[in-house]
């Protein structure tokens, strides 16, 4: 009677050891209730909508937070013999369209962005250059009317624009009209 040969028994223990390593494998990458497999259907269904929800109550408590934290702010403001009159002024980070009257005066602040649209504004400062053109590289001296569509920034304080006639610009940064 013929010996079996010892690699056809390495063989067929390397090929159980496999078999049970992948049933290993498989079993564990179902998961089970403690550790569930995620699927994209369960995150764009259920997960993600949930978390958004979530999301937005927080933020809607805030803003009725700092709603009312304002309110008490101006409300402490008043009774303390504060005034909420006085010129327009205004800050953003996105540019807003002004309307400015015949004769009426922008103080800009330092960084203030200016694109003139429509009508005719002067510039007015004490030092030179009064406004930096950003279209062209330039700089825009004392008395000189700005040119449409050309985008100038105020580099330094007290500089002012005035109005002949009506105007609009869009304006980003701090300024203030009277």
């Amino acid at each position: 009677m013929k010996k079996p040969d010892k690699r056809l028994y390495f063989r067929l223990g390397a090929l159980a050891l496999t078999a049970v390593l992948l049933g290993t494998g498989a079993a564990l990458a179902a998961g089970d209730q403690s550790d569930p497999l995620v699927t994209l259907s369960y995150l764009n269904q259920t997960a993600i909508p949930q978390i958004v929800k979530q999301v937005e109550e927080k933020t809607a408590a805030r803003q009725k937070e700092l709603e009312k934290a304002l309110a008490d702010q101006i409300s402490q403001y008043l009774q303390q013999g504060g005034q909420v009159t006085g010129p327009v002024s205004g800050g953003s980070a996105s540019y807003t369209l002004v309307s400015m009257s015949n004769g009426q005066t922008m103080s800009l602040g330092v960084g203030c962005e200016i694109l003139p649209r429509i009508g005719t504004v002067t510039v007015k400062a004490n030092t030179a250059p009064a406004l930096i053109d950003l279209s062209t590289g330039g700089t825009i001296n004392s008395g000189t009317a700005l040119t449409k569509n050309h985008l100038y920034m105020a580099t330094i304080a007290d500089r002012t624009l005035t109005a002949s006639g009506d105007v609009k610009l869009l304006v980003r940064g701090s300024y203030s009209i009277t």
